[in-house]
């Protein structure tokens, strides 16, 4: 049934585009609200999953990346939402994805449209991250149309960088900066987006991938646990959404086996979903299925970063996407 609803919302997109020479608009009834999603996190939330690339040098010569997954997929009625018959990448006409990004050196910029490939921390449009996949899950449920707003900076710890408010002390720069760019994407809607004037915006769910950087801190690790229950609660009363659905991606870089830092951390990000506090409308969702080897993959020193596995990056988010919906209806 979700094969056929994507091939159907496909093929409406597709002709929606013929007609308007460019990314379809999406006709939607006028009282729904849009869908809204905050994407938030470090480096793997910006997105590392390689698309195109393929230097034998630099990127294992293609393996691993979303085209070669494409190619060579024993599952293709998986991925076939993904590209035209034409083989070009498909643009939604109803899921919007606004990432206002700066990565080192690079010229700070807001990157917005259809969802698609290229909304990650890179020029350019040769990565992805989770918010690919989960924007295509979510968007096949909603008959409104869905903006993301993605908030993610690379080599960030929970503890210190985005250290929530509750969990005392200096709150982190990029927690104040996670809400005003959350703000700033809220109070630009409608001019990021023209077609939907006028529409009113629901805030329906927050999602967090993050976690790298707080192993390499014995204080971090303690204090992991709380300060992701602080996370969700402050955001939750800055947002005004008590009951705001929250879905937490594990840690799962390399898969099932992983040092002891790491398997701390994973507990405390599966810990704190279960927590009295939050238990109910917030989830933990596992990774480590979805870790891919080193030599499949272009990037094979980058196992902080999946190894820019796209088949990875592409799982995630299809998870992410799934447990989201699950608290949706459990909200209602």
């Amino acid at each position: 049934m979700r094969q056929e609803k994507q091939l159907l919302r496909l093929a409406v997109c597709l002709l929606l585009g013929l007609l308007l020479h460019g990314p379809a608009v999406a006709k939607r009834p006028g009282g729904s609200p849009v869908q809204v999603f905050v994407l938030a996190g470090q480096s793997n939330m910006q997105g590392q999953g390689v698309v195109d690339l393929d230097h034998p040098q630099h990127y294992n010569g293609g393996k691993g990346t979303l085209l070669q997954v494409l190619q060579n997929t024993k599952t293709p009625d998986r991925y076939a939402h993904l590209q035209d018959d034409e083989g070009s990448w498909v643009v939604r006409a109803d899921v919007h994805v606004r990432f206002r990004v700066k990565d080192g050196d690079l010229e700070e910029a807001v990157k917005k449209g259809g969802l698609s490939i290229g909304f990650a921390g890179y020029p350019g449009r040769h990565h992805i991250g989770p918010e690919f996949q989960f924007g295509h899950v979510v968007g096949d449920h909603y008959d409104q149309p869905v903006v993301l707003i993605k908030t993610a900076w690379g080599g960030k710890s929970l503890y210190k960088d985005f250290r929530p408010p509750s969990a005392g002390g200096e709150t982190g720069a990029y927690y104040t900066k996670m809400l005003g760019e959350v703000k700033e994407a809220i109070s630009s809607l409608h001019t990021d987006f023209p077609h939907l004037a006028g529409r009113k915006y629901e805030l329906a769910g927050f999602v967090w991938q993050q976690g790298w950087n707080d192993m390499f801190n014995e204080q971090a690790l303690e204090q992991y646990e709380d300060n992701l229950v602080y996370l969700v609660q402050d955001v939750r009363e800055a947002w005004g959404e008590p009951k705001l659905p929250v879905v937490i991606g594990e840690l799962g870089n390399g898969g099932d086996k992983a040092g002891q830092n790491m398997l701390i951390l994973r507990q405390a990000q599966a810990a704190a979903a279960e927590r009295k506090e939050l238990k109910g409308n917030v989830a933990f969702v596992k990774t480590t299925a979805f870790a891919r080897p080193a030599d499949q993959s272009p990037n094979v020193g980058h196992g902080h970063h999946w190894f820019g596995n796209a088949e990875s990056y592409f799982l995630i988010g299809d998870a992410l996407g799934e447990k989201m919906l699950e608290l949706v209806s459990r909200r209602k």
